[in-house]
């Protein structure tokens, strides 16, 4: 006799991606910044409720790109995120705190090369709407900052003038456009 009994439909919002982006800045040499991007990652929000979902990241570590290969080609390296053994970042959050009118703070746990520690970001809600295809969309903005070698990210080199030419505080940015989907 088959089954007659209805299954829950699930909702999902996934990340559209032509409309998000995840970037991160460093400081160099102590005297400016360098901006990078991750170009493949992947976002999930499970639920109806966008706000009380269970939100998962996954990051293609080897996507990295700081417009300067020879840069990229050693971040790649074990002296920074170590692709060849650590494919993937992670982050799959704790919890979503409303703040303020569309002011959140997300908590999660950020996985690199293995080594998860808790990281808070703060969230901005842009507001949901329908494209004109009828599709509902969700867009939210973030940012944050962690300390690299908390995660392993150790290498620098000294500078002769004093200081470093890596800082270990690293800023976190993204605008994340979400799909609603059933």
């Amino acid at each position: 006799m088959a089954d007659t009994k209805l299954k829950p439909v699930s909702t999902k919002w996934t990340l559209d991606p032509t409309h998000s982006e995840l970037t991160f800045k460093v400081k160099h040499m102590m005297i400016t910044n360098v901006r990078g991007e991750f170009k493949n990652f992947l976002v999930e929000a499970d639920g109806e409720d966008i706000f009380k979902s269970s939100i998962q990241v996954r990051i293609d570590a080897s996507s990295i790109n700081t417009n300067n290969e020879q840069r990229d080609t050693h971040l790649k390296s074990a002296d920074f995120f170590d692709v060849e053994n650590h494919k993937k970042l992670t982050f799959k959050s704790t919890s979503f705190n409303k703040r303020g009118d569309d002011e959140y703070e997300l908590k999660g746990l950020l996985t690199i090369k293995g080594i998860s520690k808790e990281i808070k970001l703060e969230v901005e809600f842009g507001g949901i709407n329908k494209d004109p295809w009828g599709n509902k969309k969700a867009g939210f903005s973030f940012t944050g900052k962690i300390n690299r070698k908390e995660w392993g990210l150790n290498w620098n080199t000294a500078l002769e003038t004093g200081g470093v030419l890596v800082s270990d505080e690293v800023k976190i940015s993204g605008e994340v456009q979400f799909v609603k989907e059933s």
